[in-house]
């Protein structure tokens, strides 16, 4: 039995070159693709893209809706906290205590009448 012997660099090149001219020659024997049949491939594939599309803007619509719905659910949050806390206790001034003073001075003179 002879021992294997390696393809030398020519007989590689050749051997590339035959299977591409094979290749080839394949493709240019392979028959024209019917066009009814190129409209209905077409035709399935806009239906995805368009099917897809509405996908998309259904759960890009529900993200927005759900971010909405947290902004609000805040700012009512935040509306209460606001109403939660204590008003700020506001001294009356000098005049103010004056005017009700002369006011309770002034209902017990008519009343005394």
């Amino acid at each position: 039995m002879a021992a294997f012997k390696a393809p030398d660099f020519n007989q590689r090149a050749a051997a590339a070159r035959d299977a591409k001219q094979r290749a080839l020659e394949l493709l240019r024997n392979k028959p024209a693709q019917d066009p009814a049949v190129v409209a209905e491939r077409q035709a399935a594939r806009a239906a995805r893209e368009a099917a897809e599309a509405e996908r998309r803007a259904a759960k890009a619509a529900a993200i927005e809706a759900e971010k909405a719905a947290k902004a609000e659910a805040k700012a009512a949050a935040e509306a209460a906290k606001e109403a939660a806390k204590p008003k700020p206790v506001t001294l009356p001034t000098a005049a103010e205590l004056k005017a009700a003073r002369d006011a309770r001075y002034a209902a017990r003179k008519a009343r005394a009448r």
